[in-house]
């Protein structure tokens, strides 16, 4: 998917989440394109965004939720998520540059930073900016752009470049789906490009996901699964992801 388009889609998205329409016209007027450049991004994800009658609406596909809401995720599998981070973080080594994804099951990784005495964090997650922001050993590097409330994040159609600019030693993603024929993906098309920029920059990729993430399919793709170098999973969905990425090249931990 090409930058330019990804943040239109991110932009309608944004301005769809509340369950209402979009005239194609304040669409297209709200991106400042064509009204034929929406159509083309709309026709391009069907299973996204529907054009109904010259409206915009949010499509609902059979079994996938189109509407991502910050709040309820923390609270959602939040024992799991908490026990991933705690394998997360004997990847990290004092001095590292970490970039960390956002959402909320990298936030437990964020209270067992204080202990080192020298990290910078990459991120452009607010909620995660906030948590490592007053511990006095970790350096912060905020990306800014437009502000995505649902997702507390930001996004740019420079942020790529200048994720490309740092030294990522290890990037920890996360992700709102992962199949391994269809690939690992997210509700947002605005997190496609941190995502996959901090991927092309890191050392290490490492992909942290509970297991109510697998066999699920989210709207916006962003790698396959052997792209990245370590899965912290949980121990209930492993084997399964085990046996069908034999042939990939992950190293998959669990208890």
């Amino acid at each position: 998917m090409k930058d330019r388009s990804a943040l239109r889609l991110a932009t309608l998205q944004e301005a769809l989440a509340s369950g209402g329409t979009l005239h194609l016209r304040d669409a297209a007027e709200l991106c400042g394109v064509s009204e034929m450049t929406i159509r083309r991004d709309v026709n391009a994800y069907p299973q996204v965004i529907s054009l109904l009658g010259g409206r915009l609406v949010m499509a609902h596909t059979p079994g996938v939720t189109p509407v991502y809401d910050l709040t309820e995720q923390q609270a959602s599998h939040y024992q799991a998520k908490n026990r991933l981070c705690q394998r997360a973080q004997g990847f990290i080594e004092d001095g590292d540059t970490l970039f960390v994804d956002c959402g909320s099951t990298l936030m437990p990784l964020m209270n067992q930073l204080s202990g080192y005495q020298d990290l910078t964090v990459i991120t452009y997650a607010l909620n995660i900016a906030n948590a490592v922001a007053p511990l006095p050993n970790v350096r912060l590097v905020l990306l800014g752009g437009l502000f995505y409330p649902a997702s507390q994040s930001f996004a740019s159609d420079t942020m790529a470049e200048s994720i490309e600019r740092l030294g990522i030693n290890k990037a920890f993603i996360s992700a709102a789906g992962v199949d391994v024929q269809r690939g690992v993906s997210c509700f947002h098309f605005h997190e496609v490009l941190p995502k996959q920029a901090a991927m092309a920059a890191a050392m290490q990729r490492l992909l942290v996901v509970d297991a109510s993430k697998f066999g699920v399919v989210r709207p916006a793709y962003f790698a396959s699964v052997n792209e990245f170098d370590v899965i912290v999973t949980d121990e209930e969905g492993a084997p399964t992801l085990l046996r069908d990425a034999h042939s990939a090249s992950p190293t998959i931990t669990a208890p």
